[in-house]
């Protein structure tokens, strides 16, 4: 029985479209014969002629034309037995390699003949690809979905689907960024670079019985150690016993979030000896813990404490009486600290040096008629952020000024909306003289002007003349300008070690690079937010301070890529570095 193959199945629209613009397999085989006219003319197979035969008819003029084996050059070396096909691009880059391989020669006229032989094969497919040669730039283009005329640029991109191109506005509301960067390819890691590194802190806790076996860690290790579990918030009741000892006399804990009552008695009970205990984000302390502390660390004299919200009144009340040798008492957001606790501070920890109540929601001025009883003896004071920024009146502040001031090196009175040029007058020039630490971060009602005749006239204001400042932070009072700038510079520049001016939008060029010449010993300076800032005062800066160490300047966009850098010293906010 004859087998027929004139039997036509579904075709694709791509392929009627190329059927119909003239291009058939038997035109590409053509063109494949005439390049190749120095080649013997291929025969059709076996295959081909028995059908002929079987069928009865006579073959066909073109037959080899459209027979895919007649494309295959003649071989001494390949078989009349049928074998499994390959590609015809690859067989011709076979025949080319061994061919070369046989000759010795590298390129040359069996390069040549490569590219021809895939071009015969490959043209079909490079035309179904359909992309329209790109226009030349500066020529005028239809948008193919707007219509509109626009300007072809180097960005002009294709319409999906083809044919034409789009305009940027086009373009751009398609979904695709004309002026897109391509992707920059991904540096491949040394192997060196992906190699496994154990977990030193999972190691510690998974051996933490053990850990007497790495020796003397030291204490600056230890407070590394401690920074970089803190991190991860990874210091657990089971790991945390590596930072305790019998003999510590100094605990820092970054971040005890995950220590529950129970662990922080523990804390204690393991290290009776301690006399400076610091621990950050301990909301999870209550009374238990308050009470514990009052009988297990009798030898404590300095306590800081970040965020102990549990701990209520009667409980810091008899802390107090059970630490009277108490130094420095610490405390940021604790809002059940109330007038009676600090009654009972005052009254039974008289020697008291250092005082931080900073985010007290109860604080008002009466907190502040008791700190006059402590007159004499405090030297860091800090009142900063009172969850009520007008609890504080300026009167009863220079009042109390008056009492502690003499004494007084640090003082912290951020966020007190009801400070003035007054305070300053009135509450510091005239009782301070030992002051090296000033805060006054969003105090919007000190003026430019007032800041200025302060800081021009303290030195003559003093029986014995203040030393400069060594730290000052005036930040977040957009009031304050050049002049308060180059006063403050005169009369502490030489001194400043930091300095943070943030948000003086309005200060001038040449009152920015007086920092240079007066600064000579400034590490840290944050100048951000300051319009006039640029490359040039950013050079005078890192070439005149030689000491400085770290440097911001956030959202001064006067800075460009340009901006001068140094050896050690570490610059943030250079956006477009």
């Amino acid at each position: 029985m004859s087998r027929r193959n004139n039997i036509r199945g579904p075709t694709s629209a791509l392929t009627e479209f190329l059927r119909e613009s003239g291009i058939t397999p038997t035109t590409v085989a053509r063109r494949a014969r005439t390049q190749q006219v120095d080649q013997p003319q291929p025969v059709a197979g076996p295959s081909n002629v028995q059908e002929d035969e079987n069928s009865g008819r006579e073959p066909a003029a073109n037959a080899e034309e459209y027979a895919s084996d007649n494309l295959d050059e003649d071989d001494e070396d390949v078989p009349t037995t049928k074998k499994r096909k390959i590609s015809k691009a690859a067989e011709a880059k076979l025949k080319a390699k061994e061919k070369a391989k046989k000759t010795g020669k590298k390129g040359g006229d069996d390069d040549d003949y490569e590219d021809e032989d895939e071009d015969a094969y490959t043209a079909l497919s490079k035309m179904w690809k359909g992309d329209l040669p790109k226009p030349p730039v500066g020529s005028f283009e239809n948008c193919a979905k707007c219509k509109k005329q626009f300007t072809v640029t180097k960005y002009t991109l294709a319409a999906n689907p083809p044919p034409g191109f789009l305009c940027h506005v086009c373009a751009k509301a398609s979904g695709a960024d004309p002026f897109k960067k391509p992707a920059l390819p991904r540096k491949r890691k040394s192997p060196a670079e992906k190699r496994n590194v154990t977990d030193v802190l999972q190691l510690i806790s998974k051996h933490i019985d053990d850990v007497e076996a790495l020796g003397d860690i030291g204490s600056i290790n230890m407070d590394e150690i401690a920074k970089a579990i803190s991190k991860n918030r990874s210091l657990t009741a089971q790991n945390a016993p590596l930072f305790y000892d019998i003999e510590n006399t100094t605990l820092t804990l970054y971040d005890v979030t995950n220590l529950a009552p129970p662990a922080l008695c523990t804390l204690a009970s393991l290290n009776p000896n301690l006399t400076r205990l610091r621990l950050d984000l301990c909301g999870r302390m209550d009374n238990s813990v308050a009470a514990a502390w009052s009988t297990s660390l009798p030898n404590l004299k300095h306590i800081e404490l970040l965020g102990p919200f549990l701990v209520r009144t009667e409980a810091w009340q008899e802390f107090f009486k059970a630490h009277p040798a108490l130094e420095g008492f610490l405390i940021t957001q604790s809002p059940r600290f109330d007038l009676e606790c600090m009654r009972a501070l005052v009254e039974n920890c008289s020697g008291l040096k250092e005082l931080r109540l900073k985010a007290i929601g109860k604080m008002d001025d009466e907190f502040l008629v008791l700190i006059k009883q402590l007159a004499g003896k405090l030297t860091y004071l800090d009142l900063s952020d009172p969850g009520n920024p007008e609890a504080l009146s300026e009167n009863v502040l220079i009042d109390m000024m008056s009492a502690i001031g003499g004494c007084l090196a640090h003082l912290d009175l951020s966020g007190n909306l009801n400070i003035s040029d007054g305070f300053l007058f009135q509450g510091i020039k005239p009782y301070v003289q030992r002051l090296s630490s000033l805060v006054l971060v969003n105090t919007p009602d000190l003026t430019d002007a007032g800041v200025a005749e302060f800081f021009n006239t303290w030195v003559q204001a003093c029986e014995k003349p203040n030393p400069g400042l060594i730290s000052l932070d005036l930040s977040r009072n957009d009031a304050l300008s050049s002049d308060a700038l180059l006063a403050l510079l005169h009369h502490s520049g030489k001194s400043l070690v930091r300095l943070n001016i943030n948000g003086w939008k309005s200060a001038s060029e040449v009152s920015l690079k007086a920092i240079a010449e007066h600064g000579r010993v400034l590490r840290q300076l944050d100048i951000g937010f300051c319009r006039e800032v640029d490359d040039w005062v950013v050079k005078d800066i890192v070439e005149k301070c030689g000491a400085l160490e770290e440097l911001k300047v956030w959202a001064c966009q006067r800075i460009t890529e340009r901006c001068p850098r140094r050896r050690n010293l570490n610059i943030y906010g250079v956006e477009l570095a």
